[in-house]
């Protein structure tokens, strides 16, 4: 019998492998496994041994099975402790059944996962009624087996049934021409050539545990489809002559935001250092990154330095304010100022990749600090997105956008005054598409190549409003790379149901007692025999 069931492994820098199930007369189940994403890539994923839970009091060479609904990082650390075989985490199907103290808890847990160093494969699985079924009978066998006397620990070990995991293949390797991808489109604004350029970014990529599994929904799904949407909503105002403004629009859907914003970086050096003309030298009035945007009651302007008096920074500022607190007074506004540490090996936003280069950038998010595992989950699904809420922080974005870029509150228009509205109003249903479309997929960078649907669709999508709409593709430096990606990010794990091992060694031992009774009874039936002949002849002889 054989069953296949989406799971995953990563590994660090994204290793993997995916191989085929086996053929094997016992009874099988077959899991395609996703490998856990860590810093330090785990040396063997080679695996073969017997399955326990985390009940069970030895976990030494086990592969041990955890559901994340029962899911500890104190159980998880026992079995690394151990050296258990691999662990391998069930994730709920319905994850929004889950309840929220759990998830919580689990996206606290996944940085000290992704951190720690180990020699441990980790996998992940999608619960089905198969891989359920195998996490019961071993669930109930290791509760048996701290529960019960020596003796019954003994007989019960030798005569129950149990799973062996087996996996194989080959060691992952580095790919050293792996692209990671950004997608460049602008508005050209009318007037003269010298015109200020405001840039909107948000990075499309995903991160979490194990690639297969990262979604990125809030983060940072949610940032990319308001840029798309902004893209749309302007498009509309630069279509007109009275309504076309004085303000070069640059929107930047950026690659590899979840690798220390290596597009981004890469960019801003072809931009800034590799161009004679760009639109980034030459007047730039600030950036606006957008990250995690998709739920909550609260903004956050997240800055480096906070904006002059003055500056259109400043000004953007102001009229976020205003509008949130005239029209959506149900929201908690605020700027959060952090200055960039350089001693740290990745940057807490995206705003300080361009304020490095001193351009004024800032990150809108509805976090208030970036220390949150909510932003690199394997939990941030389709769910964790509230419709509602992106539709009114992209109306918000627009609104302030609008009120900056035509000086409406300079010319006295009024601070409740709605722009967006009737024919130009932020498209809810539309959002909505775009999210479905982006959750529906992984977008772990090591999954989106330079051909990928993600791309080839985002470029489309970019090309129907912007103009000049170009691909940037980054390659990891071979001298002194700052990532690494591996091949094969699937694994498929056989499930065996099979007798264990001590059951084979009281077998044998059996059978040796068998024939070493059964040959002194030979040795003694001998005896006997020439004992009764002997006696028989006695009577003869006298």
């Amino acid at each position: 019998m054989s069953v296949q069931a989406p799971v995953s492994e990563g590994e660090g820098g994204g290793c993997s492998h995916y191989l085929s199930p086996a053929c094997c007369t016992t009874q099988q189940r077959s899991y395609h496994l996703a490998f856990l994403f860590i810093k330090h890539r785990t040396r063997n994923s080679v695996l073969n041994t017997e399955a326990r839970t985390a009940e069970a009091d030895v976990l030494s060479r086990r592969c041990v099975l955890m559901r994340l609904a029962d899911f500890s990082f104190q159980q998880y650390q026992k079995a690394l402790r151990q050296s258990a075989g691999a662990v391998v985490i069930i994730l709920p199907r319905d994850m929004a059944a889950l309840p929220q103290d759990i998830v919580q808890q689990f996206m606290d847990i996944e940085p000290e996962m992704l951190s720690m160093e180990t020699q441990v494969p980790v996998y992940f699985a999608v619960e089905d009624s198969e891989i359920l079924s195998i996490y019961e009978q071993t669930l109930s066998a290791s509760a048996n087996q701290g529960t019960s006397s020596a003796a019954e620990v003994l007989l019960h070990t030798a005569t129950a049934n149990g799973f062996q995991m087996v996996t194989s293949g080959a060691q992952s390797k580095a790919i050293s021409d792996w692209l990671v991808t950004s997608v460049e489109g602008r508005l050209t604004g009318l007037g003269s050539e010298d015109l200020p350029t405001i840039v909107i970014v948000a990075h499309y990529d995903a991160f979490g545990v194990a690639p297969w599994l990262s979604y990125g929904a809030d983060s940072n799904g949610s940032g990319l489809a308001i840029l798309l949407e902004l893209a749309r909503l302007f498009s509309r105002l630069y279509t007109y002559k009275r309504t076309h403004a004085s303000y070069n629009l640059l929107f930047f859907a950026s690659g590899g935001g979840k690798f220390n914003y290596q597009g981004t970086k890469r960019w801003l050096e072809d931009h800034l250092d590799h161009t004679d003309s760009s639109l980034l030298q030459d007047n730039v009035a600030f950036v606006l990154c957008l990250d995690t945007v998709g739920n909550g009651n609260t903004l956050h302007l997240h800055v480096s330095k906070p904006p002059k008096e003055g500056t259109l920074q400043h000004a953007f500022l102001r009229e976020l304010e205003m509008i949130i607190s005239t029209q959506f007074p149900e929201v908690k506004f605020s700027m959060v100022h952090k200055k960039i540490n350089l001693a740290e090996d990745t940057l807490a936003w995206e705003h300080e990749r361009f304020a490095i280069r001193r351009l004024p950038s800032f990150t809108v998010s509805h976090l208030d600090g970036h220390r949150t595992g909510h932003r690199n989950s394997v939990l941030d699904l389709s769910w964790k997105v509230d419709t509602e809420v992106l539709a009114r922080n992209t109306r918000i974005l627009a609104e302030a956008l609008t009120r900056v870029i035509y000086n409406l509150t300079e010319k006295g228009a009024p601070s409740d005054l709605q722009i967006f509205t009737q024919q130009m109003q932020v498209q809810k249903e539309q959002l909505e598409a775009v999210m479905q479309w982006l959750t529906s997929q992984p977008r772990a960078a090591q999954l989106v190549d330079k051909d990928s649907n993600v791309l080839n669709t985002l470029e489309y999508y970019m090309s129907r409003y912007l103009k000049d709409v170009k691909l940037y593709h980054v390659k990891a430096d071979k001298r002194d790379p700052e990532f690494v990606f591996y091949d094969q990010l699937k694994q498929t794990m056989n499930a065996y149901r099979v007798k264990p091992a001590i059951f084979d060694l009281l077998l044998a031992m059996c059978i040796a007692a068998y024939l070493g009774l059964a040959y002194l009874a030979v040795q003694n039936f001998g005896v006997l025999y020439k004992l009764v002949q002997r006696v028989a002849l006695k009577p003869k002889q006298l």
